[in-house]
């Protein structure tokens, strides 16, 4: 059986059995240009999927479509089998399981390590008001001291996040997310603007956290060789369609290398086209 959307879930199916994320028939447009359609995914609780594609091909699209960041045209995403784009108070709660970290990072540079990781549990805080000051509880803080002890940081926890290198940044990042308690963490190009130590060893992080908290990770990545040394599976995507999904190790290399043969440059408003 050739390694193509053969090994793709059928539209409308259900999930798989074990599935902490499951994505069907997900489709956007913008400005009257398709660039996501008929998506369909299935995460599992240890999973790290790898999703790979030129610019534009709709990868980053599907990632803010499933957590809400892109409101869909159509299409269902559930995280242990709750809808999280039906409306509902339910739905919301279900977000709260599903984290996410991007190629900006999006810390609080003048507040400590430690403090941009408690952050990660606002959701769960009986009372809601602004973080800046905000002075969590003793064993939150704890929680989150043992969340960057998880991604080596430990020993940086008071240093203000401005102090820290990219790589101890993007790590800061996934300790909030291990805080947020998600069951569910979406990357978009978390290691594209790191060098390729510091990118080795996110994604060595990131992997690790997916095995031992039994996260279910997706990623959008842009170097399908590191996506081969840390992923379990890759999804090649290309002007919006899945063209294969299946093991990393069973992916042809020119399978991969056919998602980047140039192609006409999308353009939309807001520029959501040009870095999908």
């Amino acid at each position: 059986m050739s390694t193509s959307d053969q090994r793709t879930p059928p539209a409308g199916s259900a999930p798989a059995p074990g599935s902490a994320l499951t994505v069907r028939g997900l489709s956007k447009a913008f400005g009257g240009r398709t660039v996501l359609s008929g998506f369909d995914l299935d995460v599992a609780p240890g999973e790290v999927v790898a999703l790979l594609g030129a610019n534009g091909s709709g990868k980053s699209t599907a990632l803010k479509c499933a957590i809400g960041l892109v409101r869909p045209d159509a299409g269902q995403v559930r995280v242990d089998g709750e809808d999280l784009l039906d409306g509902s108070h339910r739905a919301d709660r279900a977000r709260t399981r599903v984290a996410m970290v991007f190629q900006q990072i999006h810390l609080v540079r003048r507040r400590s390590a430690l403090d941009n990781v408690c952050a990660g549990a606002l959701g769960r805080l009986p009372l809601r008001r602004s973080w800046s000051s905000l002075v969590f509880p003793r064993d939150l803080r704890e929680e989150a001291m043992a969340c960057l002890d998880r991604v080596g940081l430990a020993d940086r926890a008071h240093d203000r996040v401005a102090a820290l290198s990219g790589g101890q940044q993007q790590r800061v990042a996934l300790a909030r997310a291990l805080c947020q308690r998600a069951a569910v963490l979406l990357a978009d190009e978390p290691v594209s603007a790191l060098d390729p130590s510091a990118a080795e060893n996110v994604m060595r992080v990131m992997t690790d956290l997916a095995r031992g908290e039994a996260l279910a990770v997706a990623a959008v990545l842009h170097q399908p060789e590191l996506a081969r040394r840390h992923a379990d599976r890759l999804v090649g995507l290309r002007e919006g369609r899945i063209v294969f999904s299946g093991p990393a190790d069973e992916i042809p290399q020119e399978l991969v290398s056919s998602l980047y043969v140039a192609q006409e440059p999308a353009a939309g408003p807001a520029g959501e086209e040009r870095n999908a």
